[in-house]
């Protein structure tokens, strides 16, 4: 029945300062409808995953974490600290990949992640 995510969609006190932040940081075209649309590619998949309410893996006070996957994280690292990106998790590796953590301006922990 479900093909696939249709997007992901959250309200902000301040829609300019995270579209520039998401543009600058992540590297997203944000387009004038205050959105984008990121292509599948080849070997990128999609996790959808449920976390019990106590689980710590990321704060219980944030309902939802976004995780986007990167090519290099070695290099993400480095555009994140030219631009005086500050990690709020440092790197970890696992059987699952590379991962780092950082915050966007409203507080919104991101994950990163090299497959």
């Amino acid at each position: 029945m479900i093909l696939g995510f249709g997007g992901i969609f959250w309200r902000t006190k301040n829609l300019e300062a995270i579209k520039k932040w998401y543009s600058e940081v992540l590297q997203l075209e944000i387009g004038d409808w205050n959105g984008t649309v990121i292509q599948p590619q080849s070997g990128n998949e999609t996790i959808f995953s449920f976390f019990t309410e106590n689980d710590s893996y990321f704060p219980t006070g944030q309902q939802v974490m976004l995780n986007f996957q990167v090519n290099d994280l070695n290099e993400t690292l480095k555009h994140l600290e030219q631009l005086g990106v500050p990690l709020a998790k440092q790197k970890e590796e696992s059987e699952y990949g590379k991962f780092v953590w950082i915050e966007d301006p409203d507080g919104r922990l991101i994950e990163l992640w090299e497959k």
